[in-house]
């Protein structure tokens, strides 16, 4: 199975791409199409599939590609944003709803779950919440208060089933965890034996309104449909949602105990950012899930100390024997706490959008399905007005400024560049990589394990912000909007929609 790194997950163990059908008809006008092959868009798409609704489902890789691939796939309902701060910025009623959506979110999951016999190791655990210093202790009290305001289940306990030294602990009850890559992967299946079509290396690179239908171009052809739902993570292309979801790297690994105590639970401190904690089994063997150390993409230098950070605050408090997995994954902040699901702004009112997911993408995920069914199917969802994204109001000038940095390629190097002289400049060993100056261009250059040199225009294709190395997961990274590519310009993750330019050298440079 392919991921948008390097690195592996727990959940590439043993595990091939999924192999769709593609019943594909290009002359077919579809209800929906729904954007992405994550944990978003196959919830999205069965549900929509399965109340009759006629869904293609194109993702621009492999299904299980991008974040859902990378999660440590925690089930909260309890989010990142807390509920005292929801109180506090949105009000209790809205705080209410928020509640009503992460047990419902929860209990789909288990409804797919049961009702397509899926085996994906789920289990209902308890959560735990503890804090190791004073200020932490104030912050937790507001955190279970506001939660007891909203009938949440949580009380304080003093059982951490983790042996890290703490003031305070509460536990919420009916967490849950499980395999998403396993869970989505039978949720795509239940989907085209529903006659729903999945079209995977289909990436969409532009949408326009005809006079019937939205006309959707990918890389493999032209589809219609009456609607679309971008479950990209984050939409692609220039929109305002790309100037309010910040993005963030987080890093996990998956870790061999010599002791065999792996915590039947799952736990978080809460520092920021926190590190959280909890066991998986895979085929039939238990590895300790230990994350954190997030970042903004691309504002990390050195992105291996993320991992050695990590790996030392492991062995500081469990009994480590090997690390057997380490990788790390792509989710968006938004500015006011809250997921952005909902219309598209900026675009017709057919083409919906669902990102700003924070650290709680599974559960935000699966909700975002519900909503868009509740939506397409019903005409309204109750949830819609606390997650819209038309609560963002553009700035003046806001509608120039996406015409004019749409897509921008407008400043291409061309021509030739003489690797010798490359290599006067900056001599790179195998595997590293640079941001050079170079006769008045700005390269972005790598050497890899054969010693060959790959030169690509640094400039990111969305709003040509200068992409920095991610030396850990090997791509090249956004610091702007979380665009990240390849080491040859591909496309890993949106908002940009086109590839680094690749810099023609005179001759390929080995040593």
């Amino acid at each position: 199975m392919e991921r948008d790194g390097a690195n592996k997950s727990l959940w590439q163990k043993n595990v091939d791409n999924y192999v769709s059908i593609g019943n594909v008809d290009h002359n077919f006008i579809y209800d929906v199409i729904i954007v992405g092959g994550g944990i978003t868009g196959l919830t999205t798409a069965l549900l929509l599939q399965h109340a009759g609704k006629k869904c293609l489902l194109a993702e621009s890789h492999s299904i299980g590609f991008g974040t859902t691939g990378g999660t440590t796939a925690h089930l909260n309902t309890f989010f990142d944003t807390p509920y005292n701060k929801v109180i506090k910025d949105f009000g209790l009623e809205k705080a209410k709803l928020l509640s009503k959506g992460a047990a419902a979110a929860i209990a789909l999951i288990k409804q797919n779950i049961h009702q397509y016999d899926i085996d994906c190791e789920f289990s209902e655990l308890e959560g735990y919440l503890f804090s190791t210093n004073e200020k932490q202790d104030k912050e937790l009290d507001e955190i279970v208060d506001a939660a007891k305001t909203l009938r949440v289940d949580v009380e304080y306990c003093n059982n951490l089933p983790v042996d890290i030294p703490y003031l305070k602990c509460a536990t919420f009850a009916h967490q849950a965890q499980f395999n998403p890559i396993k869970y989505i992967f039978a949720l795509a299946k239940a989907f085209e034996d529903l006659g729903g079509c999945i079209c995977q290396q289909h990436k969409v690179t532009n949408i326009t309104n005809e006079k019937d239908a939205l006309r959707i171009e990918t890389s493999r052809g032209v589809f219609r449909a009456n609607n679309v739902i971008y479950a990209t993570h984050i939409p692609p292309g220039v929109n305002l949602l790309h100037f309010r979801c910040a993005p963030y790297r987080s890093y996990a690994m998956a870790v061999k105990l010599k002791d065999d105590k792996y915590p039947q639970a799952l736990a978080y401190d809460m520092f920021d950012p926190y590190h959280y904690y909890r066991t998986q089994k895979v085929d039939d063997e238990y590895y300790l899930i230990v994350g954190g150390e997030d970042h903004k993409t691309g504002h990390e230098e050195n992105t291996d100390a993320c991992f050695r950070r990590l790996e030392s605050h492991a062995k500081s408090y469990f009994n480590v024997k090997e690390v057997a997995y380490k990788w790390s994954s792509q989710y968006f902040e938004p500015a006011d706490g809250l997921p952005y699901i909902g219309k598209l702004p900026g675009t017709s009112d057919n083409i919906y959008v669902a990102t700003g997911f924070g650290g709680n993408g599974m559960i935000y995920g699966t909700l975002s399905a519900i909503i868009f069914s509740n939506i397409l199917v019903n005409g309204e969802s109750v949830y819609q007005n606390l997650f819209d994204p038309s609560r963002l109001k553009p700035i003046a000038g806001f509608s120039n400024f996406v015409k004019e940095a749409a897509d921008v390629v407008a400043n291409l190097i061309g021509g030739k560049f003489s690797s010798a002289k490359i290599k006067q400049l900056t001599d790179l060993a195998a595997g590293e990589a640079k941001v050079v100056k170079f006769e008045g261009h700005t390269l972005a250059l790598y050497k890899d394990e054969n010693h060959v040199l790959h030169a690509l225009n640094s400039a990111c294709t969305h709003i040509n912000c200068t992409v920095s190395w991610n030396a850990t997961e090997r791509s090249w990274d956004c610091p702007c909007h979380g665009s990240r590519f390849s080491i040859d310009g591909r496309v890993l993750t949106a908002p940009a929609r086109k590839d680094l330019e690749k810099i023609d050298l005179e001759e390929k440079m080995k040593e």
